[in-house]
C-alpha cells in the first residue's frame, strides 16, 4: 500500500531516490530534490515536488509510475521544467480541497 501523497510524506523523502517507469521498457532512476512550501487556504491545500533525473532519457509530460522503497508504488503527472549539467527536472503539482474541520 502507498503512503499518502502529501506535503509531509514527500518531505521527510526529500534527497531520496524513486524509480520511474513507463509501460515495459523505461526506467530512470530519480531523486526528490524539491518540495514546495504547503500553501493552506480555507477550503484547499497546493504544494508541488520536483524530481532530478538524468538528461536521456528524457521522460515526456504525461503519468508515469514512481516507486519508493518506503513510500511504495503510485501514479505521478509530470512536466519537465528545466534542464541543467546535473540532468532534468519533473514537477508535480498537487492542488486538492480540503477536509472539513
Amino acid at each position: 500500500m502507498a503512503a499518502p501523497l502529501d506535503h509531509e510524506t514527500f518531505s521527510k523523502y526529500l534527497n531520496t531516490k524513486f524509480r520511474v517507469t513507463h509501460g515495459e521498457s523505461l526506467e530512470v532512476e530519480t531523486e526528490l530534490s524539491r518540495v514546495n512550501e504547503l500553501q493552506l487556504s480555507s477550503d484547499q491545500e497546493r504544494f508541488a515536488v520536483v524530481f532530478r533525473g538524468p538528461g536521456q532519457p528524457f521522460l515526456r509530460q504525461g503519468s508515469y509510475l514512481f516507486e519508493h522503497d518506503k513510500m511504495g508504488a503510485f501514479t505521478l503527472f509530470i512536466v519537465p521544467i528545466r534542464q541543467d549539467d546535473t540532468g532534468m527536472y519533473y514537477e508535480a503539482c498537487f492542488n486538492r480541497m480540503r477536509k472539513p474541520d
